[in-house]
């Protein structure tokens, strides 16, 4: 009867996710900071100002945590957008850089054995290799469902 979607019978719990998100102290930031590449940014035309690392890969860490995909992670957090936050992933991977980094935080993190790392794994890609796997997939965002005719003759405008 557990978890069988019955009115008042308890869900059971995914065993080894942590109960709350991963925060980078500063002595872990101290150790993983120097693994992270720099960005030149453009003189001309330079954009918006970037995201400080720091809470992209907060932002990263909450994903991998919560077991969500990156376009689920919530604004509201201040880790950025789960798209700014894949991007930034992306990059740190094709540097040959976010090994390193995971296998750091992985030791440095409180919960870091709890953190599926192996989820964004690079598969063991070396940077010079010019068949090299596809890193991290782009997120999919959701398709917007469109009434029938018939729903929108009656009014219906948005189908959930």
């Amino acid at each position: 009867m557990l978890g069988s979607g019955l009115p008042g019978v308890p869900r059971p719990r995914r065993a080894g996710l942590p109960r709350t998100d991963p925060v980078i102290t500063d002595a872990v930031w101290e150790r993983v900071e120097p693994l992270i590449p720099q960005r030149a940014r453009r003189r001309r035309y330079p954009g918006r100002k970037p995201l400080d690392d720091r809470a992209v890969l907060t932002g990263i860490l909450v994903v991998l945590a919560r077991g969500i995909g990156f376009e689920r992670l919530p604004k509201e957090l201040g880790f950025g957008s789960g798209m700014t936050c894949w991007r930034r992933l992306r990059d740190w991977q094709q540097a040959g850089a976010w090994n390193a980094i995971a296998a750091e935080l992985a030791r440095g993190l409180p919960d870091g054995d709890r953190i599926d790392f192996d989820r964004v794994a690079a598969s063991g890609a070396d940077a010079e290799s010019e068949s090299a796997p596809p890193v991290t997939r782009r997120p999919v965002t959701a398709k917007a469902k469109h009434p029938s005719p018939v729903a929108a003759e009656f009014g219906m405008t948005l189908l959930r």
